[in-house]
């Protein structure tokens, strides 16, 4: 199938799909109890800790990008896939919240996380309302059941795969198709949900939204691929994200255990600092990014994704698209696997 040439760039893709779901999500947040209300708000950079507005970005918001691309990709209407779009964005950042607090982490967006604003339990708290939030904007939808049990099942895996992130912090011994594994539950389930939500509610059949499901999945991992290599060299001004915090933290993320399971002695040497009882200090986290890249990590991951957006792509057109969406699900398809932040 011939590449068509999108009439957007990636940039304007996800500004025109922020120009309809802000106003509907922040319309989702504004009709929440008091206290979860000012805790999302603050969250997704609307307001600060004392409640004042001010200008903020909530994020890339890729996955409600997609979800209204699906929907138009199969012959429906962006607007008529908007209460999924919204439903994705706010079950995404229940797990954003969830993250944060169970990574320590201390800034997100180049701001505080909510719970070292608000605390541990009112953030968690928050997350909860926003994953409630989700479904209730599924019920305002054309296709409230199909797309309650798409989300309810992305969610699941992608809760998973969380919980495996986190028991891998503690175990020596994981392997790269468990790593794998975990990847997909973790990342892709929701993107492939997102997919899968936009083709339900452009009124796709069973076969072809499983096709842009498997499209938003193998992207999805491939962007997790990507957000790997940038936990380790992204440029913290860039991306956000504290330097080092995902080797901090002793995460098994991709190019970690695929440096780990090399066999080479900078992954041997690897293994030695990076699962010793002792915490990484002071050079340890340099050091053990030196030595994932010396081991293949880095240029694994990188291959992996390009890989997966191949996969990603064949998909898609598999799923018989219209011509304009996509060539612009392709353009957010490269950019989100070609990106530094």
């Amino acid at each position: 199938m011939s590449v068509e040439t999108s009439a957007r760039s990636g940039r304007d893709i996800l500004d025109w799909s922020r120009s309809l779901v802000d106003p509907a999500l922040r319309h989702a947040v504004d009709g929440m109890p008091g206290t979860m209300r000012g805790i999302a708000a603050f969250h997704f950079g609307w307001r600060d800790e004392r409640g004042r507005p001010i200008a903020g970005s909530g994020g890339k918001a890729v996955r409600p990008a997609l979800t209204l691309l699906a929907a138009e990709a199969v012959g429906g209407t962006a607007d008529a896939a908007l209460p999924a779009a919204v439903a994705v964005e706010l079950a995404h950042n229940f797990s954003l919240l969830h993250d944060d607090v169970m990574d320590g982490d201390l800034t997100r967006r180049h701001r505080p996380t909510a719970w070292t604003v608000f605390g541990r339990n009112a953030a968690i708290l928050a997350g909860d309302a926003l994953l409630a939030g989700a479904v209730e904007a599924l019920a305002g939808g054309c296709a409230p059941a199909a797309g309650v049990r798409v989300l309810s099942r992305a969610v699941l895996d992608l809760v998973e795969g969380q919980c495996a992130d986190v028991a891998f912090e503690s175990r020596s011994d994981v392997t790269l198709d468990e790593c794998l594994t975990m990847a997909a539950r973790k990342t892709g389930a929701l993107l492939g949900g997102a997919c899968a939500l936009g083709a339900v509610h452009g009124g796709a059949d069973p076969a072809r939204t499983a096709r842009y499901r498997a499209f938003g999945e193998r992207v999805g991992l491939a962007f997790q691929l990507v957000d790997d290599l940038l936990g380790i060299w992204g440029d913290p001004e860039v991306t956000g994200k504290p330097v080092h915090s995902d080797l901090r933290n002793r995460k098994k993320s991709l190019p970690v255990v695929a440096a780990l399971a090399s066999g080479t002695p900078a992954g041997d040497e690897l293994a030695a600092l990076y699962l010793r009882d002792a915490p990484l200090t002071g050079d340890d986290p340099d050091r053990a990014a030196a030595l994932i890249d010396a081991a293949g990590g880095r240029s694994w991951a990188s291959a992996r994704a390009d890989i997966l957006l191949t996969e990603a792509l064949a998909e898609l057109d598999a799923g018989e698209p219209t011509p304009t969406a996509a060539a612009e699900l392709r353009t957010l398809a490269h950019l989100m696997t070609h990106r530094d932040h």
